[in-house]
């Protein structure tokens, strides 16, 4: 039995060896390896140090570049381990190696699929961190509950692939949850990856609030923008910012510095305002402002000159019934499903602690073959 199972995954392997060929074609590899040896020849010039703005960009795309290589180079080899490993099991006939080499390629296929998923993203700014702001719908403490919910799953979502997040604003709701909050999330493709994330996520369930426990409908707006570097191509002039300075209220427990160093900045020709208050100090609060207003004052761009940024697609609706992109339904029945793209699990328990792969996967895949629901 050992043999016919060692001779299966022999033939799994085997036919997975042209498809890492072709990942790391999709991925230019090649092109990545060599782009990184020129930024690493840049660090080691004399004057390299002497431009701090400048070495901090050249040595983020290096740590990207170098990642997106590492991932490959440990597929590759994680591949030719499970191939020594498999032929071992074969030739010794030794049954107890098999618990190793399924659990291994397990993980490989999982590594494999991420891979191929990054193959799909091909905007500009798909590379880029990304930055997430959370909005709670009417209904208060319903609403707010729903919308630290939906927080939570997508902090869990970055854990899951090792993405870092930093809070940047957080206001806590009256009784639950929260009524705002803004987050970056720092990782390869983390914008490629949650911009499919962008809308509005309705909830269907009985309410815990509710002392007659009946079954209420929440909304939560999640707006996502790519992280962008000092020197994007987005005008802001000092005059046209209004900043105010004023003390955290509280909110986000530890994670709020209560002195006055919390800073909101008022953009006055759209009004797009934008609050930091995370950090110990104004100008690290002002510069995370900075880098949302960026953001937003691209997104409007976008909205309005769609033909000149087509990879940011800006989601304007009002956070109620019919503008969702997404219900999750706890009550009567389990079930999430996509409005666009049809994607639909009845693991909410497993969507809600951040497995969302499936979501995004069926979102690229669609928007990659124009499939994609408008």
């Amino acid at each position: 039995m050992a043999l016919i199972e060692y001779d299966e995954y022999k033939q799994k392997l085997t036919a997975l060896g042209p498809e890492l060929d072709k990942l790391a074609a999709a991925l230019d590899i090649d092109t990545a390896k060599r782009e990184a040896a020129s930024l690493e020849a840049q660090t080691s010039e004399p004057e390299f140090w002497n431009d701090l703005e400048r070495s901090q960009q050249v040595q983020q795309q290096l740590k990207r570049l170098q990642g997106k290589i590492g991932r490959q180079e440990k597929m590759t080899s994680n591949w030719e381990d499970l191939k020594t490993l498999c032929e071992m099991g074969q030739e010794e006939d030794d049954p107890s190696l098999l618990d190793e080499l399924k659990e291994g390629y397990a993980k490989l296929e999982e590594e494999v699929s991420e891979q191929r998923l990054a193959t799909l993203l091909s905007g500009e700014y798909d590379s880029n961190n990304a930055i997430l702001s959370f909005h709670a719908g009417a209904g208060g403490t319903e609403a707010q509950d729903w919308t630290g919910m939906l927080y939570r799953m997508y902090t869990r979502w970055a854990e899951r692939h090792d993405f870092k997040y930093q809070i940047l604003d957080y206001e806590d709701g009256e009784e639950a949850g929260i009524k705002s909050a803004a987050i970056s999330i720092e990782g390869e493709n983390a914008y490629g990856f949650l911009k499919s994330e962008n809308g509005v996520h309705r909830l269907v369930r009985v309410s815990p609030f509710d002392a007659n426990a009946r079954r209420q409908t929440s909304f939560a707006a999640l707006e996502v923008m790519p992280d962008l570097p000092n020197d994007a191509e987005v005008d802001i002039r000092p005059e046209d910012i209004e900043m105010q300075v004023y003390r955290s209220s509280g909110a986000g427990g530890q994670h709020i510095n209560k002195t006055s160093s919390a800073v909101r900045l008022i953009h006055i020709p759209t009004g797009v305002v934008v609050a930091c208050q995370t950090e110990r100090s104004q100008f690290q609060n002002k510069d995370n402002c900075m880098k949302m207003l960026r953001a937003k004052l691209l997104e409007l761009k976008a909205q309005q000159h769609a033909e000149k940024i087509s990879d940011i697609k800006g989601v304007q609706m009002k956070i109620e019934w019919g503008s969702q992109i997404r219900s999750y339904v706890f009550m009567p029945y389990q079930m999430v499903k996509d409005t666009r793209t049809g994607h639909e699990t009845s693991n909410i328990d497993g969507v809600m602690d951040g497995d969302l792969d499936g979501f995004i996967n069926a979102y690229l895949t669609q928007l990659a073959t124009g499939e994609l629901k408008k």
